[in-house]
């Protein structure tokens, strides 16, 4: 069992080459071996997830270099949460893709399952490893990977590619640089034992330093506003299945490296009360909440609304952290899960969508009728989105509010109420739309539904959203409540 943290990024760095390999003997057979690589890490983490909960936390030490010195993978409650939430989505994924993938990319496919593996590897990786630098190889993996598929796509694509580059690699500069601060202070780049070194080195200005590039990178990656500009184009131009992974996936987890950052190295009091740093992440997630809500209302088409919406959800997150109490926190890690499914949900409809020419929210009049499986998912993640019971983005919003109360926050609480109002407006525009306008009649001759291979996905993710609201007590319970308890909240 201890080397379960390890086998699931090594299973898709596998089914990754076999892809590669034998795609380029025969391209038909890349997309069943992506979806076996898929799945099998998908039981792997499951498999790890019940270990978690009945025996601890896993270490797995590679090559049998024992940490500090070796680097260290572990399954901890957090990591099990949230490589769940990688492979499941990005299972997915690849099987919502094999439409999309041949219409849009056509020959280009060869490479396409194995940039998505390696995208998923480098995840998985960020997510297990307890090692500093470690994570930032596994984040070059992921990037680079997100880069080359979003290229892959026609038209404005290359360019939204190349912007995404260059803000991510100076992400990944800053973060790196951080990494060497702390590595030249502590000379160690183990989570844990950096975190035993830190609290008497917290005064040093390389520390301090570090901190602050770090944030800075992480802030990047995760879009946070107005850190932003690189996420409308690079969602809104990336082909339909390219889109529905990266979407619900990269910025999550780069909020989960911020919150592993956070609770198992620095600690929310040394982030909070001595440098401040959490406050200011909370303001510009409720600037973020209101900016990326009106952007969106701002939006015709239907991709570039949901690519501006992720910048105000993501902003939940960042409010969530920088209200620096356990159960703020509880509600952003909430999020990350919640907003995961729901915008990939939301992406994979408008990716299924936009193969049939529905590009613009006009375009959807009469669709309710015509699709009622597809746009009955929409609208099961739209209310999710708003924040509505039993739906899931109901509770992470909940819990986030409970934190604004708690923290006496009132700025804080009114942009969620304010930031959820908004999300309303667009949402219900669109389903307004969808069923109550007359048939839009450039639309009524060509519309089809969608094939099996993306129908499934997109109902069990809408699935999904409900079944997450329902379960949300036992989530909380079993893993992010014992992984925000191992922060260190006050200086004592």
């Amino acid at each position: 069992m201890e080397q379960i943290p390890v086998l699931i990024p090594l299973c898709l760095i596998l089914a990754a080459l076999v892809s590669f390999l034998l795609g380029t003997w025969r391209r038909a057979l890349a997309y069943p071996v992506a979806s076996l690589g898929a799945g099998l890490s998908f039981a792997i983490a499951l498999w790890g997830l019940i270990t978690v909960l009945n025996n601890g936390p896993q270490h797995y030490y590679l090559g049998g270099w024992v940490a500090p010195i070796g680097i260290e993978y572990v399954l901890d409650h957090l990591s099990a949460f949230m490589i769940i939430l990688v492979t499941g989505i990005g299972l997915l994924c690849i099987i919502y893709s094999l439409r999309p993938v041949q219409t849009e990319l056509g020959e280009r496919s060869v490479f396409t399952y194995p940039l998505m593996l390696l995208l998923l590897a480098g995840l998985s990786g960020i997510v297990l490893t307890g090692d500093l630098f470690n994570l930032y190889v596994f984040l070059e993996i992921a990037s680079i990977s997100a880069y080359a598929l979003i290229g892959s796509g026609d038209g404005r694509a290359p360019v939204a590619a190349l912007r995404y580059l260059i803000m991510g690699t100076l992400g990944a500069s800053c973060y790196l640089i951080g990494v060497g601060f702390i590595y030249s202070v502590t000379g160690s780049l183990n989570m844990s034992d950096v975190a035993s070194l830190l609290p008497g080195l917290y005064q040093s200005r390389l520390i301090i330093g570090a901190v602050a590039l770090m944030v800075i990178g992480l802030g990047l990656k995760m879009a946070i506003f107005p850190l932003h500009l690189w996420l409308p184009d690079a969602y809104t131009y990336a082909p339909s299945a390219i889109s529905a992974l990266i979407a619900p996936l990269m910025t999550k987890v780069a909020a989960y490296i911020l919150i592993r950052l956070l609770i198992s190295v620095f600690s929310p009091h040394y982030l909070g009360d001595v440098l401040s740093v959490t406050p200011i992440l909370g303001i510009l997630g409720a600037i973020g909440i209101i900016a990326g809500s009106i952007m969106a209302i701002a939006q015709r088409n239907l991709k570039r609304m949901l690519a501006y919406s992720s910048v105000a959800q993501i902003s939940y997150i960042a409010l969530g952290i920088g209200l620096g109490n356990p159960i703020g926190l509880v509600g952003a890690m909430l999020h990350i899960m919640n907003h995961a499914v729901m915008k990939g949900s939301l992406f994979q409809i408008a990716g299924a969508l936009q193969l049939q020419g529905l590009v613009e929210v006009n375009d959807l009049a009469g669709m309710g009728r015509k699709l009622p499986y597809t746009m009955g998912a929409f609208t099961v993640a739209a209310l999710s989105m708003v924040g509505i019971p039993p739906a899931c983005g109901f509770f992470s919003k909940w819990y986030l509010a409970a934190g604004c109360i708690e923290a006496g926050n009132w700025v804080f609480l009114s942009a969620l109420i304010i930031g959820s109002l908004l999300t309303a407006v667009y949402f219900f525009r669109v389903l307004e739309k969808v069923y109550t306008s007359p048939d839009a009649p450039q639309v009524t001759s060509r519309y089809s539904r969608p094939c099996l291979s993306m129908l499934i996905p997109i109902l069990i993710m809408a699935i999904a959203i409900i079944g997450l609201g329902l379960a949300n007590s036992f989530i909380v319970e079993y893993l992010l409540e014992p992984a925000a308890s191992t922060a260190i909240w006050s200086g004592r």
